[in-house]
């Protein structure tokens, strides 16, 4: 009976390195084990991935020291992981049906959140966890810099320093000076001008008593936050010992206005309620400021706020009993009383972290003018936006005989939008049908609910399919859908697309919203795969960190990045209620942007060819981007034969 209740609960595979030919748990592993020790679940088996037999028969005390006692833990190697887990960067968490996989650190603990809160409804505080309107490290990496920051950014830099303390003891990474600053600025909350007029009228009973000659007036001092922004924070949390906030403001006070009421200041990382990213966090800041306090304890002086906060964490109930139980052991940092001898080699901690948004968030540049002149200027370098012939128009899928659950009306779509998804569909599966072999695998990137890669799986029964998805609700939905029809060939990933590190065949994607549809190109080159891709939203382009626009040498060459982004907002502009002139000129700009997408893919030995699919009207989004690896890459091992793939 024991052994059925293990075999169907869903499973936590988290990596275990080496260090020194010892074991030992890379931060993100640690983590997930606080999340679990903090939460008290036990409604996962916690799977430990080891690279090599010798470290994982080898019993190390410091590695038991960091399990909890109450999470079931079972050992394996690399190579018997589940394909679809293999296929994922880790953390990984996959339910009791393996064809389910939820992949990367912000996802995973998300997911032991809700499923903690499901067992057990009463846990409000760990409910807590998920922040305003449940959406605390949402927002995928790719987008939110607070996420990547949070998920990437601060573990990365904290592993890279305990690799080499003393070669960065007077270097502080530039991502620990994020986090600092982020912590000095003011805090904006749900109704935070209640609590910043309870604090304007404290500080004015403080200065009441304080008397003036003896001493300074108080200001908002970190006493005052203290006593009035903790207390709001705890409160939240129900600590009994630290009474809430209640006290109505007097008349003056109220009239205040709001530009005048004094700032609120951090009590936690996203300001006074302990939420998700405190967890994350905390297990990194500790063993970085230990690392300090022993290599180059004036460092500390850098960073006050994080010693603060630091402090201010372990006063939350649960955290100090969930270190210990991880092997945590929390201090009480002290902050050096006068400045260190030297200074940081590096400049302000404020210009650094201005070059750093510079770099990775370059924001839209107004636009004058129409795209007419920038065209012109391509013209002039002998570059126009050129289309394919489709190879097949008039192809559509047999929607008469099929399933009902394969409609996209089952999406909860109008019925004119559901002949167009029909439609879109049509040009989509007739590309990759043409290109996959049995054995197989193809990848339905930004899935959504599934329309593409369930069609695909329907048709394509001798090959499987995957669908990758950051939105949870959306994946959920679309693995309902697959169930109905007892599809077995597919299987379903919500991560972000840079979690996905597994070997493919062909990828596609439909509609991917801007430079998602370049994070799928690139995806696809490094596998050396075939794309079938629509882009989508090409007003969102912009350069961000692993990419710059204009991509390929020739439109380089020609345009700067301004006027490049002129081609993507106008692109955009190919509604049908729009005059037919202005039609064209969007999809004229659609085709230039995409030319330049497939130069960019063509300097990888690609093939690509940029077509409209039929017929125009199913989207005024309607490019298609069909690419096909160069002939070196395209014998592919499918079920452990050599077949020359990928051929017409």
């Amino acid at each position: 009976m024991k052994q059925a209740e293990e075999q169907q609960q869903p499973s936590l595979y988290l990596e275990v390195c080496s260090l020194n030919e010892e074991p030992r748990l890379p931060l993100h592993t640690s983590i997930v084990l606080f999340l679990l020790s903090y939460c008290e679940c036990t409604s996962f088996t916690v799977v430990l991935v080891f690279n090599n037999k010798d470290s994982i028969t080898s019993d190390s005390e410091s590695l038991r020291a960091q399990l909890p006692h109450s999470v079931r833990v079972t050992r394996v190697l690399l190579e018997e992981v589940p394909q679809l887990v293999r296929s994922c960067r880790l953390p990984a968490a996959v339910d009791a049906s393996g064809r389910f996989c939820r992949a990367g650190l912000a996802v995973v603990l998300r997911h032991v959140i809700i499923r903690t809160t499901e067992a057990e409804p009463s846990r409000k505080e760990v409910l807590a966890l998920l922040g305003f309107k449940k959406t605390c490290l949402k927002a995928c990496a790719e987008v939110s810099r607070w996420t990547r920051l949070c998920e990437a950014g601060i573990p990365s830099a904290v592993e890279d320093h305990l690799r080499n303390p003393t070669r960065q003891s007077d270097q502080l990474p530039l991502a620990i000076l994020t986090l600092e600053r982020r912590l000095a600025e003011p805090v904006k909350v749900h109704n935070d001008d209640k609590i910043r007029r309870q604090k304007l009228q404290a500080q004015r009973l403080r200065e009441r008593e304080t008397p003036s000659e003896d001493q300074p007036l108080p200001g908002p001092s970190a006493q005052v936050s203290d006593g009035l922004e903790l207390r709001a924070a705890l409160a939240q949390l129900s600590v009994d010992s630290v009474p809430a906030v209640t006290t109505r403001e007097n008349p003056e006070i109220r009239k205040v206005k709001t530009s005048d009421l004094p700032p609120l200041e951090h009590v936690f990382a996203e300001g006074l309620f302990f939420t998700l990213t405190d967890v994350v966090l905390l297990p990194c800041i500790h063993q970085y400021l230990c690392s300090l306090q022993a290599q180059a304890a004036s460092a500390l002086y850098h960073l006050p706020h994080l010693l603060r906060w630091y402090s201010r964490v372990q006063e939350v109930p649960g955290v100090l009993r969930a270190a210990k139980d991880c092997g945590i052991l929390l201090f009480d940092p002290q902050l050096p009383t006068s400045s260190p001898p030297g200074t940081l080699k590096q400049d302000s901690p404020v210009s650094l972290l201005e070059q750093e948004e510079d770099q990775e968030m370059t924001p839209q540049l107004p636009f004058i003018g129409g795209p007419r002149p920038t065209m012109t200027k391509l013209k002039e370098n002998g570059i126009e936006a050129m289309f394919a012939r489709h190879p097949c128009p008039a192809w559509t899928l047999p929607w008469d005989s099929f399933p009902e659950a394969l409609s996209p009306t089952e999406g909860k779509m109008s019925n004119i939008r559901a002949v167009r998804k029909m439609q879109q569909l049509n040009n989509l599966v007739a590309m990759v049908t043409e290109r996959a072999r049995p054995g197989c695998t193809v990848v339905d990137f930004c899935s959504g609910t599934g329309h593409v890669g369930i069609v695909l799986a329907h048709t394509l029964p001798d090959c499987q399919i995957i669908l990758i998805e950051n939105k949870e609700e959306s994946l959920v939905r679309a693995q309902r859908r697959s169930a109905q029809l007892g599809l077995t060939n597919i299987g379903f990933i919500q991560a972000n697309l840079d979690y996905f590190t597994g070997q493919f065949h062909i990828g596609v994607a439909l509609h991917a919203c801007g430079v998602a549809t370049d994070m799928v190109l690139e995806h696809c080159i490094q596998a050396g795969a075939t794309f079938v891709v629509s882009p989508c939203c090409y007003g969102f382009i912009q350069n961000a960190v692993k990419f710059s626009f204009p991509k390929s040498k020739k439109f380089q060459d020609a345009l700067s990045y301004k006027e490049h982004m002129i081609l993507c907002r106008f692109a955009d502009q190919t509604a049908v209620q729009l005059p037919p002139d202005r039609r064209h000129i969007g999809k004229q700009c659609m085709g230039l942007v995409d030319l330049d997408r497939s130069w960019a893919a063509e300097a990888h030995g690609y093939s690509v060819q940029v077509m409209t699919m039929e017929p125009e009207s199913c989207s005024p989004k309607n490019n298609m981007l069909v690419g096909r690896p160069p002939p070196v890459t395209t014998q592919e091992v499918c079920d452990g034969q050599l077949e020359a793939g990928l051929q017409d």
